[in-house]
């Protein structure tokens, strides 16, 4: 783990001054409240290769980590190929303007060799997306580290202490919450959760897995909760989802399932987490965080198993869940009871998960088509727009713009009627 002396600039100064996402910041992925719901926005739900586009800008190296977003300004990692890519790769984090997505700075961050474990077809090297919390940018590229920088892209610390053996390459994205950072380890022969502190990149805690699944290997964000006044970590992983104790990681609660190489981030809401449990059948459970022990028997209040996406995340709101199926089967159920309000085929794979903003949900699929329909109980398609571009990047937001990720370019999507701010 090193260390940077720029880790102790401005850390009094950040202790007087806490910044909090407001809405017009994206900070993570799936939106700062976890939800997918995009609030206080307006986003056009209409758009091609011309129409609606502010502007578009060829991105350096390949990566499929998601945008985020803090006062204007956008930030991304990427993986640049070394020589004709046979030397390896240069893992970046950079920052492009949100007026007009020229780049700000482009930093080296990790330089990944050319033995490094081989990756899926639809992976990156740059998969996980970044996350921003009080003025400082943290990047996760799995096995070969993690970083923290400011936002004008100086480091402050590195972590590549953490190595593990990874299948398919890395995907599971990092959380901060309070003084901490945390992702999910879920390796070929390691499973595990860890904690590292924000201000050094220090292990705090690590939490070993009892996985009893033949695969141990997953992919999923965490998730911070809060129950009854108490914070929870829920991390998903190969056959058993945890609830840890934020501040220890000691064990609150587990629940069994029978998945692996499980993707998809839980979302909370309704006095319910919601977990989708991954290969080979997807499952949706819907737990009652409030357990101890193994709560599997005891605390899953539903669960539904007709078309489950395998790798995008659930968009939950009020009492309706939507999500759409990796082989583009989109659906609406009661976040309540899991009843089926409607399932529909709308066309194309997906990898990319969906957000909700002012009555519709925003679709991508893995084609570049975006697929708008009616955030109601009766299906209802409002738009179907063609970037006609590769993407396994799910939508950031910038004001009232949408910002896509294609295999090679970043685009800004807007009402150009009635520009945004």
């Amino acid at each position: 783990m090193q260390l940077h002396k720029s880790a102790f600039r401005g850390l009094f100064f950040l202790s007087l001054l806490p910044l909090v996402a407001d809405a017009a910041d994206w900070t993570c992925f799936h939106g700062p409240r976890g939800t997918g719901v995009v609030s206080d926005a307006k986003l056009p739900v209409s758009w091609d290769q011309e129409t609606n586009v502010a502007w578009k800008v060829q991105l350096p190296g390949q990566g499929w980590s998601s945008p985020v977003v803090w006062d204007g300004s956008i930030y991304l990692t990427a993986a640049l190929a070394v020589g004709d890519g046979g030397e390896g790769y240069s893992l970046r984090a950079l920052c492009l303007r949100g007026k007009d997505g020229s780049v700000s700075w482009n930093r080296e961050i990790f330089s990944q060799s050319k033995d490094a474990p081989p990756i899926h077809k639809k992976n990156s090297h740059a998969s996980p997306t970044p996350v921003i919390r009080d003025g400082r940018l943290y990047v996760h590229f799995g096995h070969q580290g993690t970083a923290c920088l400011d936002l004008d892209g100086e480091v402050i610390w590195k972590n590549s202490d953490l190595f593990y053996a990874p299948v398919h390459g890395n995907g599971g994205s990092p959380v901060v919450h309070g003084d901490k950072l945390f992702f999910s380890v879920d390796g070929s022969t390691e499973a595990y959760v860890i904690a590292l502190a924000t201000e050094t990149g220090e292990v705090v805690w690590k939490f070993e897995r009892d996985v009893e699944a033949g695969a141990k290997f997953s992919f999923s964000t965490p998730l911070v909760i809060h129950v009854d006044g108490v914070e929870q970590l829920i991390s998903t992983g190969s056959s058993v989802v945890h609830s840890l104790n934020v501040e220890t990681g000691r064990m609150n609660w587990l629940v069994r399932h029978a998945g692996y190489s499980v993707i998809p981030k839980p979302v909370f809401g309704n006095g319910l987490v919601y977990v989708s449990t991954g290969y080979d059948k997807s499952t949706l459970l819907a737990i009652d965080p409030s357990g101890e022990g193994d709560v599997t028997g005891s605390h899953v209040k539903w669960s539904a198993s007709r078309k489950i996406p395998y790798t995008p995340t659930v968009a939950l709101v009020g009492d309706a869940i939507f999500m759409i199926s990796d082989e583009g089967i989109a659906s609406c159920l009661n976040a309540l009871t899991g009843e089926v309000h409607w399932q529909q085929r709308v066309g194309g794979n997906y990898s990319a998960s969906p957000i909700v903003n002012d009555g519709k949900v925003f679709f991508l699929s893995e084609e570049g088509e975006g697929i708008v329909v009616a955030a109601e109980k009766n299906f209802k398609k409002i738009a179907t727009n063609a970037l006609q571009e590769r993407t396994l990047a799910s939508y950031g937001v910038i004001n009232d713009a949408l910002l896509i990720r294609t295999q090679t370019r970043l685009y800004r999507i807007e009402d150009r009627s009635t520009r945004s701010r």
